[in-house]
């Protein structure tokens, strides 16, 4: 058997960690699983227990109910471990980055996977699981906290990185800075003067700053005046209705890391 490529994570997870992912992930991918034949997704490193691939798949099915996810693992107990929890449309394989799947996988999601590997290493395994995904996949690969109120995640096509989106718990968040610490790998270390997120993090506590008033109204009020305020600078991809949700996209290429 060959071995699988990558090492094993702490594998820490909890139900509902990934739910703001999750709901982003169906809404906008969820045209392209319905045009597919086969809309096959990978949840890549779901950890020590397979919660939380079991939420995809029911929310993938809210999308398409054809929907079917494989669970990949590098530690061999945990593969074992989910074998129960196996149902038509969901199985555990063991594996890594080589990414063994029957067919090129319509959305490939690896969330709290690269943030334990060296930022170094973050493109050689985009690139290489870009260059599994289908023609119309997606990767989606980024951080979340404990319990799923913070979230960073970077949504690359077969092409590379496109979008980089931020998802809070609204009543959670003091400032919009906050969710630095759940930056994915390739970008927390650039969170530094200098830096695009860096600029992009500070004109939005700016602009949080600025949305005070709104504040009486309730705190998604007060965050969807302050998007509104970023978007006049920044290239946002997204519109209200996402960011009623407590999320607001922008184009990598607005964030993307300086290396020169």
């Amino acid at each position: 058997m060959t071995r699988p490529v990558g090492t094993p994570t702490r594998g820490t997870t909890n139900p509902n960690r990934l739910r703001r992912m999750d709901r982003w992930i169906a809404a906008a991918h969820g045209p392209a699983l319905r045009r597919s034949d086969r809309p096959l997704a990978v949840d890549l490193g779901y950890g020590s227990a397979p919660w939380t691939t079991l939420e995809l798949l029911r929310r993938l099915r809210t999308a398409d109910p054809r929907c079917e996810v494989i669970g990949i693992e590098i530690d061999p107990g945990r593969v074992a471990s989910a074998k129960p929890y196996e149902r038509e449309g969901l199985s555990f394989v063991h594996g890594g980055f080589e990414l063994p799947a029957p067919d090129r996988p319509l959305l490939i999601r690896a969330a709290n996977v690269l943030r334990q590997y060296e930022e170094g290493e973050v493109a050689a395994v985009w690139a290489r699981l870009c260059g599994r995904l289908a023609p119309d996949g997606l990767l989606v690969e980024g951080t979340c906290d404990e319990i799923g109120r913070r979230h960073v995640w970077v949504a690359l096509g077969p092409e590379g990185p496109r979008t980089v989106t931020f998802a809070t718990r609204l009543g959670s968040l003091d400032r919009p800075s906050d969710l630095a610490e759940r930056l994915p790998k390739a970008l927390i270390h650039r969170n530094v003067p200098g830096e695009p997120v860096h600029a992009f993090l500070r004109d939005f506590d700016r602009a949080w700053a600025s949305a005070a008033p709104y504040a009486s109204l309730g705190a998604r009020q007060r965050w969807m005046r302050a998007v509104r305020e970023l978007a006049a600078d920044w290239p946002l991809t997204d519109g209200p209705k996402r960011w009623r949700q407590g999320e607001v996209t922008v184009a990598w290429a607005a964030l993307a890391p300086s290396y020169g």
